[in-house]
């Protein structure tokens, strides 16, 4: 029996001259001559063959530059982790900023190495935690900022010119990155020794989270704004972190995760151009956050693919040739999607798995979802678990000896190539269509992971594909209670706290800088400085974001412009 072999794009067209006769494997001899194996692609559907050899490897492989060199495939550094560890930044926020600033002070002790600030749904929207539409809503899934003595309270005793902080905020990022230079101002450490992301990725709330506010035009714009005022004023601070994990966790595969990431930095670089911002300053500020699926190879593949469509795809477009531009520097979160409420501990195991193909892929940092969120908010045990398994992986497993240790294998150089040829093809569908903003309004980026999710599901269903523990090897007892739950006593709290602050205040001086703040935004000027004398004002968050809408207006799913 011979090995079967892919015959598709880059990697199914390697070597196809010259190939010789593949051995017979130990499986194909198990079950007997001219008995055919079964059939295996990966994640993303892409055909798996049974074993693979030297005549396999790409042309792209055989040529490779050295870790540290373009197109960086090998990783954007020479030594990789031997010269510095990824960053450990677990993902952090509930209840109040107090309750948070106590998390970041344990996992700091703990051995953390990074901040990563998880906000809650009402300020994400823009929305004041005494809002009638906050109800309900208010730390459950993040911590609630409203004003800046929230942020104050949040960053208490954190060493602001020492460590980084990454914020997962988009519609609101302008108003959160405010608030965080306003509290360093305030403590007189100088904004360039700032060093942090914020997420600021609208485009992809429109396909896959909904966390928007405003129409995309206006979006844009406050992107943009972000751009020019952290080149100017923290030149340190990652000014967006493109992100594919929340298409990843609505169903789109890898290939889709890999090509609809790439298009959102080609729209917001082609956003800034139109701006007349220097591009070269901010691509050397862009960041990318992926998600780490299931499958080891793919995703290690995935990310090797990933740098290296990123510094062509710059080179092709936009002409850039700075190496530190090219880099595709990128943060790594487990996949949430991934874990099950039933025999939650099996999720150990696999956010092991998913970190391990992130390290192995050369992330720059990284979070390891903890086993318990499958039923609510990680409590500090599991937490703390989650934090080990990198201190595991980065100390004893041996992983971080050498730069790209999979290099050379003929499986995931195949996979490499093969993922950046269904990327680029992907991404040409998006051109054809005027960019990814156009294929956004038209709901094409929604429906193709939307179909993607639903032949997902339909497999795990059918019980084509395995999950250890839900439809195989499925116990009868229910799933555990959470360990953690939101203390409800937070938004009544948060109530009063917001009434007191807004009494202390120069309601004068508040209303002026919002109204210069609507004069802003009805002209062209940078929103972000406006935003941050309204903080420092003692504006609330609500109240900046309520004068926005009454300018830009709000987006409305379905809407064209």
């Amino acid at each position: 029996a011979k090995a079967t072999r892919p015959r598709t794009g880059a990697a199914g067209a390697a070597g196809r001259a010259g190939r010789r006769r593949p051995s017979p494997t130990g499986a194909a001899r198990a079950a007997g001559p001219g008995t055919p194996l079964p059939t295996r692609e990966t994640s993303s559907g892409i055909p798996v063959a049974s074993a693979y050899f030297a005549d396999d490897l790409p042309a792209a492989a055989r040529r490779a530059r050295a870790p540290g060199e373009p197109p960086y495939t090998r990783g954007i550094h020479p030594g990789m982790y031997r010269a510095r560890l990824w960053t450990m930044r677990q993902y952090a926020g509930f209840g109040s900023a107090r309750q948070t600033n106590q998390r970041f002070r344990y996992l700091l002790a703990q051995g953390q190495t990074g901040l990563s600030v998880a906000f809650d749904l009402p300020t994400q929207m823009g929305y004041d935690s005494d809002h009638p539409l906050a109800r309900g809503e208010v730390g459950r899934v993040g911590v609630a900022i409203s004003c800046l003595a929230d942020m104050e309270e949040l960053l208490d005793g954190l060493p602001l010119d020492r460590v980084t902080t990454s914020m997962t905020i988009n519609a609101t990022a302008p108003l959160l990155l405010a608030f965080y230079v306003a509290v360093a101002d305030a403590r007189g450490v100088p904004r360039a020794q700032l060093g942090g992301t914020v997420q600021n990725d609208v485009l992809k709330e429109y396909v896959a989270r909904g966390t928007y506010i405003y129409p995309p035009e206006a979006s844009l714009r406050l992107v943009t704004d972000v751009f020019a005022f952290t080149a100017d004023e923290a030149p340190q601070w990652n000014s967006i972190s493109v992100s594919g994990y929340h298409m990843r966790e609505a169903g789109a595969t890898a290939v889709q995760e890999l090509a609809f990431t790439l298009a959102d930095g080609l729209a917001y670089l082609e956003a800034a151009r139109k701006r007349g911002l220097d591009l070269i300053r901010i691509a050397r500020r862009i960041s990318f956050f992926f998600s780490a699926h299931n499958h080891l190879l793919e995703e290690a593949a995935k990310f090797r693919a990933a740098r290296t469509l990123w510094a062509e795809l710059l080179r092709e477009r936009f002409r850039v040739t700075d190496p530190e531009a090219l880099k595709l520097r990128f943060h790594t979160q487990t996949a949430g999607s991934m874990l099950t409420a039933q025999q939650p501990l099996v999720n150990v195991v696999r956010t092991t798995v998913q970190a391990l193909a992130a390290v192995l892929g050369g992330t720059q940092s990284l979070h390891t979802n903890s086993y318990d969120e499958a039923l609510g908010l990680p409590g500090a045990e599991s937490a703390l678990l989650a934090l080990r398994t990198q201190q595991v992986l980065a100390h004893e497993s041996g992983v971080t000896d050498t730069a790209d240790p999979l290099a050379g294998s003929y499986f995931v150089e195949a996979l490499t190539a093969e993922l950046t040829a269904r990327a680029r093809a992907l991404i040409a569908r998006v051109d054809a269509m005027g960019g990814m903003l156009e294929a956004i309004r038209a709901g094409w980026v929604q429906e193709e992971i939307h179909r993607s999710a639903y032949r997902w599901q339909q497999e795990v269903e059918s019980g084509a594909r395995v999950i250890v523990g839900v439809n195989r090897f499925a116990d009868e007892e229910p799933p555990a209670a959470p360990s953690f739950t939101p203390d409800p006593a937070v938004e009544r709290e948060r109530a009063e706290r917001l009434a007191a602050w807004r009494a202390g205040r120069d309601v004068i001086a508040v209303d002026e800088s919002l109204a210069r703040l609507e004069r802003g935004a009805r002209g062209s000027e940078n929103l972000v400085p406006l935003i941050l004398a309204a903080l420092k004002q003692r504006a609330t968050l609500g109240e900046v974001c309520d004068a926005l809408r009454g300018v830009f207006g709000v987006y409305r799913p379905g809407q064209v412009a």
